[in-house]
Parts: C-alpha cells; structure tokens; sequence
C-alpha cells in the first residue's frame, strides 16, 4: 500500500476544499530508495551510475473492497546498474525526473541488493496505489 507525501495531501485539501489550482503533472516517475522516504520527503533516493527514475503510467483505478487502487500498465525497466546501487528497499511515485515532488511512497515487499550488471524491473500490475 502507498502513502500520500505531504506535498500530495496539502494539494488535495488545497483543490477540493480551497478551490485552489493544482499543477497536474505531465508524466510521473518512479524513483529507488534505500530507505523509507517518508511523508515529508526525506529518504535518500539511489545514486548509482546508470540509475535514473523511469517513467510509469497507471491503469484506470478499480474498487478493491473499500479502496479505490491503480496498477502501473507497463513494464517498468531501470538501467543496468553500472555500478553497485545497494540494498533498495522503497519507492516514490514523483512528479519529475529529477527533482520534483514526491506523490506517494511505499516499501517492496524484499529488499533487492542491485549490483553491477543487474537491471531492477517491475512487472505489469506490480506497482499498486490505492486511496480509502
């Protein structure tokens, strides 16, 4: 399950309830974390060489029970690692390829050590946000 950043939350009060425009971003991007980013966006994002987020789109959301929940609708594909990224444990949906602001996060259910040579891959329908 995702959690909304602090960012997301005050932009949704901010639209729903303050009638206040919010920038709707034009593509969104999945960034590695070695630890848990954190609602206030403070986690430290991989580094690597070779690494760099990689664009993710969603399909329409469904009803899961009582939450509404959107899968990503491609294969997501990172680089091959040219140089070990380290113990990669959360994500972060972003608004940017660099920079940006943070949508949501979450925790993969293992930690995956990416070494020199490996590429990190999310399959279709593997990367799940929900809202209840």
């Amino acid at each position: 399950m995702a959690s909304a950043s602090n960012w997301l939350e005050e932009a949704i009060l901010n639209y729903f309830f303050r009638n206040q425009s919010v920038a709707q971003p034009t593509q969104l991007y999945l960034a590695l974390y070695f630890n848990d980013p954190t609602d206030a966006d403070t986690g430290t994002e991989v580094s690597g060489q070779g690494y760099q987020r990689q664009q993710v789109t969603f399909g329409v959301p469904t009803q899961v029970g009582d939450k509404a929940v959107i899968t990503n609708n491609q294969k997501i594909e990172f680089p091959i690692a040219q140089s070990d990224w380290g113990q990669v444990s959360h994500w972060g949906i972003r608004t940017a390829q660099t920079g940006g602001n943070l949508l949501c996060r979450g925790s993969f259910s293992r930690v995956e050590n990416i070494q020199t040579g490996n590429r990190f891959t999310i399959e279709t329908g593997k990367l799940q946000v929900s809202m209840e």
